[in-house]
């Protein structure tokens, strides 16, 4: 009998990533944000053919991808190496060499919009308003640019364009969960919702005939469907789901149906509304979690999503409601039975509040009794039942993974996701505590057999937790998270320091309560072996977070591993990084077991 040996870190890593798709006019071609080389590069698929080829070579990340209606050409976005500093270029429908449109050294270039013939960009940037941006129109053949706004009070955004040109919508952010949207016709300003003043968000939106159809949570816990009437300016909740968040939104206006996704906690669902009836339908997925989705003007749907045990993938539904597959991105060496399916579970925190967690058991035969905890990252994101290589590599090799979605994360409505304002390190950390305490409990995990692994927020939960509570632990691992909030505070991007006295605090009001949940402040309390994991670019959480804490560590003697990538910001974009970094943290975990 041939036997093999089982599957290593290159077969659950070789799976690829899809960031983004576009779809041309005739949708017959469609360009992928995807690292099938081992580097993101923009990928094409001419159908019916679903057989990929490269439309670039620059070897970065694409932001965004449009397709000309004319079919002259496909604009783009690049930043460098995770800086994400994008710049907007324009290259052949076929593939080939950038040609630079819209470039600013050390600047951000977010695009909105292209006018029905393709000759006009909409786009806003922080080249002339670092703090706030500026929305623009750029000419494509002269050369000619003209400012729509210019922001104020809040990181703006130009979000959505009239197909006419005749208005567009701005979103202005002042939090996660504070983002009015306004249209501005002609001279006037109109907030889409009755008072810019009550907290809420807008989420997504389309423009439907002399209406404007968005999602938001408006006078309201959970996100709705709701209309704004562009001449009347009249607004109106059209439909809601009681126990879900809705989101992303594609309207096919011939058809008069909104295509709509619900978030209910750890999982999508999608749901096709009647704009004439006003009635929602379900609509089964092939995913559990629904990343991006377009409408055709034939009425096909094309998603990108993916589930805990099925990597991204690129599906079209007919009008017919039939499913294709169109990418077959799947596990090297491993049948999809053989993954591991998240388990849902419940469980009431310190004080009462119900939390919900994926629990992701070991293989059997490689069981070895010890557990991940994973705090994710946002922190106002969540969990979901999505495919990550990194779990699905951590159960083979033995270990459970356990995934709380703390209090502050998204998809289980506005005031769950507003408990981490202003407690970064309060109520979330004990989230997670009781969350331990619980699987003890439940006899899934054990004292001294536990690792703490996070990025970004999850790092900076990590730094925490270990050192708060490092007797539950046997190492952790910091995966480029915040180490001090005031250095954080004064390091993130421009565009973000409008949002963060909401988000995480003042730096003089909040001195007290930023030292206390600073994990800096807990130095001495770090005494069990740390790994540390950083990418050079990171605008985010900068490459001084991680230093600081990994030489504060040295210098009290702490055992400590400093892993620093010069090509990536903040996250992986390169394949042979990506391997490189888990590999590691895997052995270092390996490594301490008793």
């Amino acid at each position: 009998m041939i036997e093999f040996d089982r599957p290593d870190i290159e077969e659950f890593f070789r799976t690829y990533a899809i960031t983004g798709f576009a779809v041309d006019e005739s949708e017959t071609h469609i360009a992928l944000s995807t690292n099938l080389s081992g580097k993101y590069n923009i990928w094409g698929l001419n159908l019916p053919s679903t057989y990929p080829y490269p439309l670039s070579y620059v070897d970065q990340t694409p932001a965004y991808m449009k397709f000309d209606p004319q079919g002259r050409y496909l604009l783009a976005g690049f930043d460098r190496d995770g800086d994400e500093n994008v710049q907007m270029y324009l290259l052949p429908v076929n593939g080939g060499a950038l040609k630079p449109l819209r470039m600013h050294e050390g600047r951000r270039h977010y695009f909105t919009a292209l006018s029905k013939d393709g000759d006009r960009v909409y786009y806003c940037s922080d080249k002339e308003n670092h703090t706030f941006l500026n929305g623009y129109v750029y000419h494509v053949d002269t050369g000619e640019e003209s400012t729509l706004y210019v922001g104020e009070g809040g990181s703006t955004h130009l979000a959505w364009v009239a197909p006419d040109e005749s208005s567009f919508i701005v979103l202005t952010a002042y939090a996660n969960t504070y983002a009015p949207a306004f249209l501005h016709r002609g001279d006037q300003v109109t907030c889409l919702t009755p008072d810019p003043d009550t907290v809420h968000v807008v989420a997504d939106g389309d423009y439907a005939g002399d209406a404007f159809i968005f999602t938001t949570n408006y006078g309201e816990d959970r996100a709705y469907l709701a209309q704004h009437h562009l001449s009347t300016g009249e607004f109106r909740k059209l439909w809601g789901i009681s126990d879900a968040d809705l989101g992303g939104l594609a309207v096919h206006e011939e058809s008069h149906t909104a295509y709509v996704i619900a978030h209910r906690g750890v999982e999508d669902r999608l749901y096709a509304f009647d704009m004439n009836s006003e009635e929602a339908r379900p609509i089964d997925s092939p995913v559990s979690v629904i990343e991006d989705m377009k409408i055709g003007k034939s009425g096909t749907l094309y998603i990108l999503g993916r589930s805990d045990v099925d990597p991204f993938n690129l599906y079209r539904r007919t009008p017919e409601g039939e499913w294709t597959k169109l990418t077959n991105n799947q596990v090297m060496g491993m049948a999809r039975q053989q993954l591991v399916q998240a388990e849902v579970v419940h469980f009431p925190s310190f004080d009462g509040l119900r939390i919900e967690a994926l629990w992701f058991a070991a293989h059997a035969e490689t069981a070895n009794g010890y557990t991940v905890v994973w705090p994710h990252g946002g922190p106002q994101a969540s969990e979901r039942r999505m495919f990550r290589p990194f779990f699905q590599y951590l159960c083979s090799r033995g270990y459970n993974v356990w995934a709380p979605n703390f209090r502050g994360s998204s998809g289980y409505g506005a005031a769950f996701m507003k408990m981490v304002e202003g407690d970064w390190g309060y109520g979330p950390r004990l989230d997670m505590v009781e969350s331990i305490e619980w699987l003890i409990r439940q006899g899934r995990a054990h004292h001294h057999r536990l690792f703490l692994v996070g990025g970004s927020y999850g790092g900076y939960m990590t730094l925490l937790l270990h050192g708060r509570h490092a007797d539950y632990f046997e190492a952790c691992v910091d995966i480029f998270g915040p180490s001090n909030l005031f250095t954080f505070l004064n390091s993130v991007p421009d565009h973000w320091k409008p949002m963060m006295k909401q988000w995480l605090g003042d730096a003089e009001e909040d001195r007290e309560r930023l030292t206390v949940d600073s994990p800096i402040t807990y130095l001495s309390g770090m005494i069990k072996p740390m790994f540390v994991v950083q990418g050079a670019n990171d605008p985010r959480v900068v490459k001084a977070e991680s230093d600081q804490i990994v030489q504060a560590l040295r210098d009290q003697g702490t055992e400590v591993d400093y892993l620093v990538f010069e090509d990536e910001g903040h996250g992986f974009m390169k394949k042979a990084n990506e391997m490189a970094a888990y590999r590691r943290i895997v052995e270092f975990l390996d490594a301490h077991r008793k």
